[in-house]
């Protein structure tokens, strides 16, 4: 019983307070979350945030393709193929139907 209660708390926690903060737009958190999780190997978080950006036009195709070029770099060649493979799939699904 007790994890729950400090996932809600953490969760609360941060959309309440560090993704509120105005020093960095939400833009710059999630390009900043992405490389985090795409170090990590965390795909299914890393898609969730991609295709949040998508949705809400913090990223579009082009940044988003520019990341994985980026990502891939730091990341190495299998992480950035996942990524990038992920990528265009998003792309086809949210920005081109």
């Amino acid at each position: 019983m007790k994890e729950p209660l400090n996932f809600a708390m953490t969760v609360e926690h941060l959309f309440a307070e560090v993704w509120s903060r105005e020093a960095i737009s939400d833009r710059d958190r999630r390009l900043l979350l992405v490389g985090l999780l795409v170090g990590q190997g965390l795909d299914e978080a890393v898609e969730v945030q991609l295709e949040t950006a998508l949705r809400t036009g913090d990223l579009s195709a082009e940044e988003l393709r520019e990341t994985v070029v980026f990502l891939t770099h730091y990341a190495g060649w299998a992480r950035g193929a996942r990524l990038n493979a992920l990528a265009e799939d998003l792309i086809d699904r949210v920005i081109m139907n």
